[in-house]
């Protein structure tokens, strides 16, 4: 195995590189990577208390690490608080068990059971729609929008006419959770969850209301049959070959899973796309003559998303600067190596998609919004793994399909309806457990 030796990230004396990680860790990420190299060792914390970690920035260690059979689980800090917070589905299960949960969930997300989602995204869409009418020339906060138009779709589509009952809830509570989570995840002091400080009380209270929520209308739908076509009904009636289903448990934990990133992927898209093609109007101009060629005003369907390539590439460049998971973590189950550094097993490993999609050795000109970097002939001229917003290999997000559908529809229906103008030039953002905005995201609207 290779001797090379893995730089360490710059830091300072006892603290290590704490104060640059909590300070922007982001852009320490970006430095790591311009200075260092593609993979990087941070230590963060005084000594006795430290977190360490190897942050890997190039396509072909994502491959590594990220590819069937590879000697990497979900291990590691920040996995075991999400764990605690939305249990032990698709995203934080290892091993045994989440092949058979992937097994048992995956007919429910099949392409053309997913293209059957495309009514209900439609009818969301157009509910925002109405309540922009008679607001031309006003000034909207568009992450908010897409964030409550994607938590509408995605409890519709779970809780059928229980859906727009939960979102209350589920916007209350989230946030509360996503920044704690992260907190207690990257940090090398953690307190015992059970002590009641401030956080913890909030952190806890905000748990038990979601538990109770998902627990209350599972039972419901369990006991009135589950015959639904909702997807917590085929989650119930869900059985593979052998009769295995999944217990209660187990789908309050996918249901979980499911409203958090089934909304927050695809708000990101699209309120980043909407940022975007505000600040760039070419190609906004460019997506909405696409729109009216492609629809000539109708409502669009799962069948035209070919014809709407631009809009795709689109949404794909967005995803591209603004990943909603800026960072993967694994931990090594034995001594490997990543592109020539040796990682010991129990190492934890930080893949960066935020840092790979703005590595100048696949992107030129990595800061620049250029929607046509994702054309056939240059996609084909990059590594795969040089564009992961949604992972890959065997644990590659189930919800893709259904992320990229849901995007491209409602982006579609929007640049038909309306011209955004951007108010805020920049979006500032952070890292959570997804990619959060730290400052507003407002565009005027101006109705064609």
């Amino acid at each position: 195995m290779s001797s090379l030796r893995t730089p360490a990230a710059p830091g300072v004396p006892v603290l290590g590189s704490l104060v640059d990680l909590r300070r922007d860790a982001l852009q320490a990420y970006l430095r790591a990577c311009r200075d260092r190299g593609d993979v990087v060792r941070f230590v963060a914390g005084p000594p006795g208390l430290r977190v360490a970690f190897h942050a890997v920035f190039s396509a072909s260690g994502a491959a590594k690490v990220l590819s069937a059979g590879a000697p990497f689980h979900k291990g590691g800090h920040l996995y075991r608080e999400v764990r605690a917070v939305i249990g032990d589905g698709l995203l934080t299960s290892d091993g045994g068990d989440h092949v058979r949960q992937r097994r048992l969930v995956q007919p429910l997300f099949t392409r053309r059971r997913v293209d059957g989602y495309a009514e209900g995204i439609r009818e969301e869409t157009i509910r925002t729609l109405d309540g922009w009418r008679g607001r031309d020339g006003e000034v909207v906060d568009i992450a908010g929008e897409m964030t409550d138009l994607t938590l509408r779709v995605v409890t519709r589509l779970l809780f059928g006419a229980d859906g727009s009952a939960a979102v209350p809830t589920i916007q209350r509570c989230f946030p509360v959770l996503n920044s704690w989570t992260y907190r207690r995840g990257t940090s090398p002091v953690r307190t015992p969850r059970e002590w009641p400080t401030p956080a913890n009380r909030r952190a806890a209270s905000a748990r038990a209301e979601l538990y109770a929520l998902c627990d209350r209308i599972i039972a419901d739908r369990a006991s009135a049959g589950a015959d639904g076509a909702d997807l917590l009904s085929r989650l119930i009636r869900t059985r593979d070959e052998d009769g295995d289903r999944l217990s209660p448990s187990e789908v309050r934990d996918q249901v979980l899973l499911f409203l958090l990133a089934g909304h927050e992927t695809t708000a990101t898209a699209l309120s980043f796309s909407l940022h975007l093609l505000a600040t760039h109007p070419e190609e906004q101009r460019r997506t909405r003559d696409e729109v009216d060629r492609v629809l000539g005003g109708r409502e669009p369907l799962p069948a035209d998303l070919p014809d709407l390539d631009h809009t795709t590439r689109v949404a794909k460049e967005a995803l591209r600067l603004y990943p909603s998971a800026p960072v993967i973590a694994r931990s090594a189950r034995e001594d490997t190596e990543i592109d020539g550094h040796r990682i010991p097993a129990g190492t934890e490993v930080a893949l960066m998609p935020w840092v790979t999609h703005r590595h100048p050795a696949y992107w030129s000109e990595p800061e620049r919004f250029d929607p046509d970097r994702f054309l056939p002939e240059r996609e084909a001229t990059r590594p795969r793994y040089a564009w992961y917003p949604f992972g890959g290999g065997p644990r590659a997000c189930i919800g893709q399909h259904f992320s990229m559908l849901e995007t491209v529809l409602v982006l579609s229906m929007l640049t038909h309806a309306y011209r955004f103008e951007a108010v805020d030039r920049t979006v500032p953002v952070g890292q959570g457990v997804t990619l959060t905005p730290l400052g507003p995201n407002r565009c005027r609207l101006v109705a064609r």
